[in-house]
C-alpha cells in the first residue's frame, strides 16, 4: 500500500516531508505500506536529488499518473501563506549542503514547473485507492503517523476507509 506524488526533482519543500518519511521508512514498511514516491522531473533529474532515499522513486515528466490521478498544479501551490514557513526552512536547509556541494541544486527553472501541488494515495495490495489526500499548497501532505493511521484502519477494516 501507499503512493505519493510530489513536485520537482530538488524541491526543498519536498525534500523536508521526504526526509521525515525516510527517517521512519523501517516503521513505515513494517506496517505494510511500500512508499513510492513520483516527480514531475525526468529520470536523470532525480538520481542527484534522491541517490539516499530507501524507497522507489519514480520519473513522470510529462505527467501521465498526475492525470490519472488527477493531481493538479496550481499558483496556491507557493501563494498559500501556510506554505511559506517550510519553503523558507527547506531552502535555509538545504543552503549549507548546496554550498559546500554536498547536495545539488535544485534547478531555477524544474520541468513540470514549480507549481506542482502534493498527493498521497494508500493504494490496497489488489489495486484499490482506500485513502486520498491532494495537497492544498507544497507542503500539504500525509504525515507519517497519518500514513500508519490509514494503513492500520485498512488492515483491521478494508471496508471502513
Amino acid at each position: 500500500m501507499g503512493q505519493g506524488q510530489r513536485r520537482f526533482a530538488g524541491c526543498p519543500v519536498c525534500n523536508l516531508h521526504l526526509r521525515s518519511v525516510a527517517a521512519r521508512h523501517d516503521e513505515i514498511a513494517g506496517a505494510g505500506v511500500r512508499e513510492v514516491v513520483v516527480f514531475h522531473s525526468s529520470a536523470e533529474a532525480l538520481r542527484p536529488h534522491t541517490a539516499e532515499l530507501p524507497f522507489e522513486v519514480v520519473a513522470d515528466p510529462d505527467k501521465r499518473l498526475y492525470r490519472e490521478f488527477g493531481v493538479e498544479s496550481a499558483p496556491r501551490a507557493l501563494l498559500d501563506p501556510r506554505v511559506w514557513g517550510r519553503v523558507v526552512y527547506g531552502v535555509l536547509r538545504d543552503l549549507g549542503p548546496v554550498l559546500r556541494g554536498w547536495r545539488p541544486s535544485p534547478s531555477f527553472a524544474p520541468e513540470g514547473g514549480r507549481l506542482g501541488l502534493p498527493a498521497d494515495f494508500l493504494i490496497a495490495a489488489d489495486g484499490r485507492v482506500v485513502a486520498v489526500k491532494y495537497g492544498d499548497h507544497a507542503y500539504d501532505q500525509w504525515p507519517v503517523d497519518e500514513i500508519l493511521a490509514l494503513a492500520r484502519a485498512e488492515r483491521e477494516d478494508p471496508a471502513r476507509i
